[in-house]
């Protein structure tokens, strides 16, 4: 079947390298993709994920056979309806939710009232406006330090704010609200209780009644190490997570994905694609921070290589809603990846540094996250800039293969954190 893929980061990268292991797959299209999908797929470098006028032309001339919707945006802005209110293109299987399903992660407030109302465990929160910021701070006066505000909307990972200050905390709400920090995105801001705890990710592969879960990933989001400094798209990630023993994942299971598939089907949200759990270990107790509604990024490049299950088969079971029927078998090794980023990032950062290397790194996988072709030569187009995957015996083994490989890979201001890992 011809496949169109939507996206440009590392994510689609790794969707793609592992697509093309399937014998379905008789040709791959990737709208607008990187330097690194252009090595092993098509890319349509004019396809706009978010013009959906665009995406139907697209998968009108290249006879598309399925779309799968890499990034959050098209999903949060219909893209699912919008192929299945158009009879040329209803019939054409769409991987992901229906703009009602992806408001699991489009809003937060609608993510918190669904936990709330299908009893899966978070933590306890309120939603504010510009028109209630008073109580807003009234409602903050009332938690312990420290406060966790979350603008509503999409904010490209950067909408979640901890603050130990309550005087901090009151003005960021104000920031948020009045100022319109993060634009349409806060123009409700929840405020959460913090639950201090260990932070991992589980993904769940559904065709909205049957599911099967995934590997866990547990990604590192901070710039520094030692998880210190800005926020970023994520900077690592390593798969298995060490803790995420039988005990924990029964419980994962039992009290988060079920209900969670439950509701889902329950709230006819018509979710055909991934739940990605951001889960808070307290104690051994699991509680949901929050709901996304693709695969996450780097997370993607360390839970399809784990994947050995043909990724085509799974997607069609996922359309005709026969998941249930699927196996699906995962490589038992550790998968490390560590992000390189432009200097700079994720503040201002230039574009346009030729990178080298590539061509040098043995036994382990090179993705493309920020990368376009220049002149033949592959340069650097974003903060996030290349992934580097690793297999190995445990994560410690995995990542040292990693580190090597990088070693060999180089453009300017490059930087990576050397700590993936280091609070396991």
């Amino acid at each position: 079947m011809k496949i169109l893929l939507l996206g440009s980061g590392g994510r689609e990268h790794a969707i793609a390298w592992k697509l093309l292991q399937s014998p379905s797959c008789e040709a791959l299209f990737v709208g607008p993709g990187n330097a690194g999908t252009a090595s092993i797929a098509t890319n349509l470098a004019t396809v706009n994920p978010n013009d959906f006028e665009g995406v139907k032309a697209a998968v009108i001339e290249n006879h598309i056979d399925m779309v799968i919707v890499g990034p959050e945006d098209p999903l949060v802005k219909g893209i699912v309806d919008f192929f299945l209110s158009d009879s040329t293109i209803s019939h054409i299987p769409v991987i992901g939710p229906s703009k009602k399903g992806a408001q699991l992660e489009g809003s937060k407030d609608f993510a918190k009232e669904f936990l709330q109302k299908h009893n899966i465990p978070t933590a306890a929160y309120k939603s504010f406006t510009k028109d209630t910021v008073s109580e807003g701070k009234q409602f903050l006066e009332t938690l312990k330090a420290p406060y966790v505000l979350k603008a509503d909307g999409l904010a490209a990972g950067k909408g979640v704010v901890i603050l130990n200050s309550l005087e901090e905390a009151k003005l960021e709400l104000e920031d948020m609200l009045v100022d319109a920090k993060f634009g349409d995105a806060s123009s409700k801001v929840v405020i959460e209780e913090f639950l201090d705890g260990i932070e991992l990710s589980c993904f769940v592969l559904t065709d909205g009644k049957s599911y099967k879960v995934l590997p866990t990933a547990k990604d590192y989001k901070r710039i520094g190490e030692g998880d210190k400094g800005l926020n970023t798209g994520g900077m690592g990630a390593i798969s298995p997570v060490p803790f995420a023993d039988e005990a924990l994942m029964k419980k994962i299971e039992e009290r988060v994905i079920i209900p969670t598939i439950e509701g889902i089907k329950k709230d006819e949200l018509n979710f055909k694609g991934f739940v990605f759990i951001g889960l808070i270990k307290v104690g051994d107790d699991p509680f949901v921070i929050e709901y996304n509604v693709r695969l996450g990024d780097p997370e993607t490049e360390v839970v399809l290589p784990r994947i050995k299950s043909d990724l085509v088969s799974l997607f069609k079971a996922v359309a005709n809603e026969t998941l249930e029927n699927e196996e699906l078998e995962l490589d038992s090794r550790s998968a490390t990846t560590v992000m390189l980023v432009s200097g700079g990032y994720p503040e201002d950062y230039e574009k346009g540094k030729v990178i080298k290397g590539i061509d040098q790194v043995e036994g382990s996988i090179v993705f493309h996250a920020g990368t376009a072709l220049k002149d033949g030569e592959v340069v650097t187009n974003g903060g996030r800039v290349l992934a580097v995957t690793s297999y190995g015996e445990d994560f410690h083994k995995a990542l040292n293969t990693s580190y090597q490989n990088i070693e060999k890979l180089s453009f300017d201001k490059m930087y990576f954190r050397k700590d993936i890992g280091f609070d396991l």
